[in-house]
């Protein structure tokens, strides 16, 4: 019977974390292996490389980054007449606001990864690996290094990994604490030793133009510890876990107004919002309601927490869903208009002010942009400026329409997906809270000059 400093939920279903806050766990690699560790690398490795990318098809495993996109299918995007070489990077960045998740991994579990990178690395054929971590994760840097030697002490990493032939190098990777560097381009851009400016795709999809110019697979830390267990459990077995398209489990990082925030690991779509917020979570402080919940990080658009959906059913026919019992599960909250994201549950009560909120989250843009496109590098500040006015009671009712048509103008119209990350958020509030925004507008002052700068500068155009 495994025992927990911090006893799980009884709905939770630990698997990646079912080593996270166990008593009597560290990170040592001889506890690791006590535990049976490596034993799936010992299965896979005598495997043929693309029965194992069949069965994580099989297994029906999203990527936990973000994107939510299927790791198998991802895994076969590498051109089938490739000649170049073939790397492997595991993203932990880890920088969405609301997400903490892949933290607990790297401090407390390292070997779990690097097992499921070695896995991985063998089904794509890849022979070096990178694991690029956020500058802010300096424990979890040395933490990781240590894995890898150890792991290459036993030949889990190393020339000829338990005498199969196969050899595989692992790299630790420190970035400067950039946002971009979460989007997978700019990450290599970075890894390379340039500025981190994402790529444009296509033609460089890093399948097939990653890192150096090479068929490259990206995957998050989260993604790839799964894919272990897929070895373990196979992939039939592994997809009963959740529901239909999404399958599997997925750590839920819960932050804001709650009595009990914290990581909670459950099976995809099998808790409700409601049952996430209220028996998990212990409801909103007390004396408080909940406004607002952000579901998937800081990107993701918001949700009222007395909205009630239209949902369309593979049928085609339409349903009601009210906002507590969306089931956290990529499909359900992209119909509802948002989307899980990384897992960042951010829950807002009514005590926050949404001007506020709307302006914490603009700031954060205004700051990570990394100023490649016109429309994000100029238009994040923008937003920034405007709802600075606005949390200082200097905005008028026009400000809300400038800083809603401020975020239409960027979203699309950037190279990667920061330009929807800081406008969709601007997008939703002023949709949802657009009322409670005005209420913290001023009346237009129109004898005062919009520009008092220029009226100053002028003067010295005009004749003495």
């Amino acid at each position: 019977m495994i025992s927990y400093t911090k006893k799980p939920h009884d709905r939770e279903y630990r698997l990646i974390f079912k080593n996270i806050d166990r008593e009597g766990w560290d990170p040592s690699i001889e506890t690791y292996m006590s535990d049976g560790g490596y034993d799936d690398l010992k299965k896979a490795i005598a495997m043929a490389p693309k029965d194992i990318t069949e069965e994580v098809k099989k297994s029906g495993l999203r990527g936990r980054g973000g994107a939510g996109f299927p790791t198998g299918i991802k895994w076969t995007f590498i051109p089938p007449n490739n000649t170049k070489p073939v790397y492997l990077i595991c993203n932990g960045d880890e920088s969405e606001p609301g997400t903490f998740k892949d933290r607990y991994i790297l401090h407390q579990d390292p070997h779990q990864l690097i097992e499921g990178m070695v896995i991985s690395c063998f089904a794509t054929g890849a022979h070096k690996a990178y694991i690029y971590l956020r500058e802010e994760f300096p424990e979890a840097a040395l933490i990781v290094e240590k894995a890898i030697e150890d792991a290459r002490a036993k030949n889990f990493v190393g020339d000829n990994v338990l005498g199969s032939g196969f050899d595989l190098e692992i790299y630790v990777h420190r970035g400067a604490g950039a946002y971009i560097c979460g989007e997978e381009t700019g990450l290599i851009e970075s890894l390379e030793g340039k500025r981190p400016y994402p790529r444009i795709k296509p033609p460089y999809f890093p399948a097939a133009l990653g890192l150096y110019m090479c068929p490259t697979i990206v995957n998050n830390v989260e993604s790839l510890c799964h894919v272990k267990h897929i070895v373990r459990m196979g992939g039939e077995e592994y997809s009963k876990l959740g529901v239909a398209r999404n399958t599997g489990t997925r750590i839920l990082c819960v932050s804001g107004d709650v009595k009990k925030p914290g990581y909670f690991e459950v099976e995809v779509g099998k808790v409700t919002m409601r049952e996430l917020i209220y028996d998990m979570c212990g409801g909103p402080k007390d004396g408080r309601e909940i406004k607002a919940v952000i579901p998937g990080g800081s990107s993701s658009k918001i949700l009222r927490a007395e909205e009630v959906f239209k949902i369309k059913g593979p049928d085609g026919s339409e349903k009601d869903l009210a906002f507590w019992d969306i089931p956290m599960d990529f499909d359900s909250l992209a119909a509802c208009g948002s989307m899980a994201g990384s897992g960042g549950v951010i829950v807002i009560d009514d005590s926050r002010k949404m001007s506020w909120v709307l302006n914490n989250i603009n700031s954060f843009y205004a700051h990570e942009s990394c100023g490649q496109c016109t429309p994000c590098r100029e238009g994040s500040t923008w937003m920034k400026k405007i709802s600075d006015r606005l949390v200082d009671g200097k905005a008028t009712a026009k400000d809300i329409e400038t800083l809603e048509s401020v975020a239409y103008q960027i979203d699309g119209r950037t190279i990667c997906a920061f330009g929807e990350a800081s406008s969709w958020p601007v997008e939703a509030i002023i949709a949802k809270f657009r009322d409670e925004l005005l209420e913290d507008t001023v009346e237009e002052d129109t004898e005062k000059p919009l520009n008092p700068e220029a009226v100053a500068q002028r003067k010295f155009l005009v004749s003495q």
